[in-house]
């Protein structure tokens, strides 16, 4: 299966902002490339929460989570990273290296 992302950075309530990064298909090694230029496009507003929808990614390789940490370090400390719907296997992962403490696993952005 292909990789697709798409991405967009809204105003929030609060005066903030929120990025949103859509994920489909298969996160490896090589979409994983696309994945840090797509954070490095959003860094550039500062978002306060960085929303990624994984409902539709079916599999992230090793690669894919060295960019969810590239994004705390890229963005800040503060950043808040919520995982929207994502698919088993990925949380099994993120448990089994210990990122699950990182993130918020959720089913909809609570912003």
């Amino acid at each position: 299966m292909s990789f697709a992302i798409k991405s967009n950075v809204k105003d929030a309530a609060d005066g903030g902002k929120v990025a949103t990064i859509n994920l489909e298909g298969e996160l490896d090694s090589l979409s994983a490339r696309l994945f840090q230029k797509e954070i490095e496009k959003v860094a550039m507003e500062s978002p306060k929460d960085l929303v990624l929808d994984m409902e539709k990614l079916s599999f992230m390789a090793s690669a894919g989570l060295r960019v969810l940490i590239f994004s705390k370090q890229k963005i800040g400390s503060a950043l808040n990273i919520y995982l929207v719907k994502p698919q088993q296997p990925i949380v099994d992962t993120l448990e089994h290296t210990g990122l699950l403490h990182s993130v918020s696993v959720v089913d909809k952005y609570p912003g």
